[in-house]
């Protein structure tokens, strides 16, 4: 089967959570071919397994609001995209880009941005691409009337000229996908599956290829970048319209999106909720969990005693949604009910933007709360929490950070699927979690978990296990067994191998140009097996795998 796999910022050339789900998959289905479409700059791709290759690639910041693609538009191509439209082709782009305005400013009109969006895609297809009409007056006056016609919901009724212009230009940015060239019978239009590895922008190039070549579009999401935009703090300087605007665009994009897709596989139930709310068909979403690589905890999950009794381990991001604050006054508790307990908080390399602001009060604060103590006049004293980067030489990898404490702890304030935790199940450690996002998904009933912004519950729930050895480690074994059973490689692996058996197999079949017979291909040649891998005679529509 030939898979278009669509990335956005990940593999083949980014790192990430993403970029490595990608990478396992393609890897793991080493029988499919894999066709990667990416969405960001290029630079060094990773190694790929013989069964991929990088079809296109596409830098949508690319200059003059074109995108940037990866050999594949001429020079000519590029002049023919930024072609004045004559009198027909700006009829037809305002009146398509004015639907498109409609459905994103009226409140109840779901079919109006999708007519005008697929308008646009077809005028990008016979013209080589929008860049230039996007960012023209037409666009934005086009944007103006919508905004201010009857019916038109209040936030956008509100928008003033220059949120017109800065939505214009984020809109613009958005749609640049549609002047891309992989909308040809060699691109998209030969693969039999289009696999987004997120929503949204990513998804986009997919959604056209069903449009115009009915490719089925299979939609993956970790994470929830609608979610993501609703708690970017990049938009804390707009205004109110604008903020509206926005959110209607990235709203109206994903349900679209969803409405199309043959089926979605959200990571967890958190992620198949916000689904469900932007419009998904539950019938059409199946929950995959993430695999993990459980083969690097091996040796510190069979060793469930290792580790310091009185030592709590915290890894991640430094960043206020993970709550240090909390998590340092209920240590400070915690030390007032047994002096002997420890913290170690383990920063991961990769910060957010103003992390090391905040890494550096929860520093201070620490210095407040615990001030350094010595066991005699003449030692040196120590604070009991202690600040490392994982990969320094107190905390070099993940599972000697692991193998360090007794207790896993994380007090973060909103979450989707905490990675960590499942990271401290296989090391068969305990752990207790505030309440967010996936977290009582990942658990189950192997650990304690807690309200969020409620410190004194935090502190009670880590006395517990501190207090109670037995109780820790049965937990810790169980944590394991969970984590073996629904979150390795391989069970995801297996997952998306039955799913893209299941989609082709209900997908019309297409002839294409070049194929020896029609129906040469079906679902049924991709199964593995030797009775699949026979040479037959031509003509006679059987499998030629």
């Amino acid at each position: 089967m030939r898979i278009g796999l669509l990335t956005e910022g990940g593999y083949p050339y980014a790192t990430g959570e993403s970029g490595h789900w990608c990478e396992r998959l393609v890897h793991g289905l080493g029988q499919h071919r894999f066709d990667l479409y990416a969405l960001g700059p290029a630079g060094t791709p990773r190694p790929l397994p013989p069964n991929a290759r990088v079809a296109r690639t596409a830098d949508l910041g690319g200059p003059d609001g074109a995108p940037a693609a990866s050999g594949t538009w001429s020079l000519c191509e590029q002049r023919a995209s930024r072609r004045a439209y004559g009198r027909h082709e700006r009829r037809r782009f305002t009146d398509a880009y004015h639907r498109l305005a409609t459905g994103l400013c009226a409140e109840d009109d779901e079919t109006s941005f999708a007519d005008g969006l697929y308008a646009l895609a077809e005028l990008a297809r016979e013209r080589g691409g929008l860049p230039g009409a996007l960012r023209s007056d037409d666009a934005v006056r086009a944007l103006e009337a919508a905004c201010r016609a009857p019916g038109a919901r209040r936030g956008a009724a509100a928008a003033g000229l220059p949120d017109h212009l800065a939505f214009a230009e984020h809109l613009e940015r958005v749609l640049r996908p549609l002047s891309l060239d992989w909308y040809e019978d060699d691109a998209l239009g030969a693969a039999d599956l289009c696999h987004a590895a997120a929503g949204g922008t990513t998804a986009l190039p997919g959604l056209l290829a069903k449009r115009f070549f009915g490719t089925p579009l299979l939609v993956t999401e970790y994470g929830v970048p609608l979610r993501a935009h609703y708690l970017s703090a990049a938009g804390a300087h707009r205004s109110t319209p604008l903020r509206a605007l926005l959110a209607a665009l990235h709203g109206r994009l994903v349900g679209e999106v969803y409405r199309q897709a043959a089926l979605l596989t959200p990571g967890n139930a958190h992620a198949r909720r916000w689904q469900e709310k932007c419009g998904a068909d539950r019938a059409r979403i199946r929950t995959v969990h993430p695999g993990m690589a459980a083969e690097r905890f091996a040796e510190v999950g069979e060793d469930e005693e290792s580790g310091d009794p009185a030592t709590l381990v915290w890894v991640g991001r430094v960043e206020p949604a993970k709550d240090l604050i909390g998590l340092l006054h209920a240590f400070a508790e915690i030390r007032a009910r047994q002096p002997d307990a420890r913290l170690r908080i383990v920063a991961v390399p990769e910060r957010e933007p103003g992390g090391g602001a905040y890494l550096t009060y929860c520093k201070g604060l620490a210095a407040q709360l615990f001030p350094d103590e010595a066991p005699g006049a003449h030692a040196v004293g120590e604070n009991p929490v202690t600040f490392e980067e994982l990969g320094g030489p107190e905390a070099p990898t993940l599972e000697d950070t692991y193998a360090s404490g007794a207790l896993v702890v994380m007090s973060s304030l909103v979450e989707g699927f905490p990675a960590s935790l499942v990271e401290a199940m296989f090391c068969a450690r305990a752990t207790v979690s505030t309440d967010v996002g996936a977290v009582v998904e990942i658990i189950g009933g192997t650990g304690l978990v807690v309200p969020p912004r409620n410190p004194r519950a935090l502190a009670d729930a880590c006395l517990a296990l501190l207090r109670d050895p037995g109780r820790r480690h049965r937990l810790g074994a169980a944590a394991r067994a969970r984590a073996l059973e629904l979150f390795t490689v391989e069970q995801n692996l297996a997952a998306f191998r039955g799913i893209y058996l299941e989609l082709l197999s209900h997908a019309p079949v297409r002839h294409r140009p070049g194929d020896g017979v029609p129906f040469a291909h079906p679902a049924e040649a991709h199964v593995p097996g030797s009775w699949a891998h026979k040479t037959v005679t031509a003509g006679t529509g059987a499998p030629d795998a």
